[in-house]
């Protein structure tokens, strides 16, 4: 139950971190609000070393450099994705790449998913296609290339969710401490090294860092789930997390959806549920 519960709430922090900084990436550069999301999420675990324990072993810091790398792509891929819109439509695109991954990895692991989860991954299979395919007037139909962000954006996740999975159970936040900082070094460096193309527009400094904020606060709350659950399951519980970000694009941004598109959306939560009854 404990598990369950933090994994709900890493869902719940992804989805308004993600909305966010979807919002900040249409301001300006999508590296502009990265580079203020990236920080701001490293300042939030260095506050959080003293209450939850740090332990810098040479596996936290090799899994938590990894996951850094995999979360400066995944904030990039994921903002720009975003930015590009439809949220409602591109995030649970993105949620179920990202939750397949880890199930594999918890599968080879000696994890089982039972009947349940034999159903629950071709459904899952099936939502992507429902939801990537909407057509009608007034549809949300996502273009070929944000799509193929969305999907890039989902693997990053998964590789993310699934090195810090593999840090050391005793080593408390430093594997995301590490990450933080090679993911915040890898995002100063590409906005370096494309200045030029970054344009003049400033970024949303509150949105980006509130982005920033809630990413760490979901990063924690899924490791300490993932050490006290099954990856596979704690993976795609986290996995809900675009129903956040949907009920803010919608209610925020009134994103509409087409009918076929809620059906794959109805089939995607089926899925995740199924998977998670594992």
């Amino acid at each position: 139950m404990l598990a369950l519960l933090l994994a709900l709430g890493s869902s719940l922090a992804y989805g308004c971190a993600d909305f966010l900084g979807g919002l900040g990436a249409r301001k300006a550069h999508v590296l502009r609000t990265v580079m203020i999301a990236a920080p701001s999420s490293l300042a939030v675990e260095l506050l959080l070393w003293p209450v939850l324990g740090a332990s810098f072993s040479p596996g936290a810091i090799g899994w938590g450099a990894a996951s850094g790398v995999a979360s400066a792509a995944a904030f990039v891929l994921l903002y720009r994705t975003l930015a590009i819109g439809p949220m409602n439509v591109l995030s649970p695109v993105t949620a179920l790449v990202s939750a397949m991954l880890p199930v594999g990895v918890g599968l080879l692991q000696g994890e089982h998913l039972g009947i349940a989860g034999l159903v629950g991954l071709p459904l899952a299979l099936a939502a992507v296609v429902l939801v990537s395919a909407g057509h009608g007037a007034g549809s949300a139909r996502p273009s070929r290339a944000a799509l193929l962000l969305a999907f890039g954006a989902g693997a990053a996740i998964a590789m993310q969710l699934v090195f810090l999975h593999q840090a050391p159970s005793d080593s408390g936040v430093a594997p995301l401490i590490v990450g933080r900082a090679v993911s915040s070094a890898v995002t100063l460096a590409a906005a370096g090294l494309l200045h030029r193309r970054l344009g003049a527009e400033k970024p949303a400094y509150a949105m980006s860092a509130a982005a920033g904020v809630l990413d760490s606060v979901a990063n924690v709350l899924f490791l300490l789930a993932a050490r006290s659950g099954d990856l596979a399951v704690v993976a795609v519980i986290t996995a809900l997390y675009p129903a956040g970000t949907v009920l803010l694009a919608r209610s925020v941004l009134a994103e509409r959806i087409h009918r076929g598109q809620l059906v794959g959306l109805g089939a995607a939560a089926v899925a995740v549920s199924l998977l998670a009854l594992t």
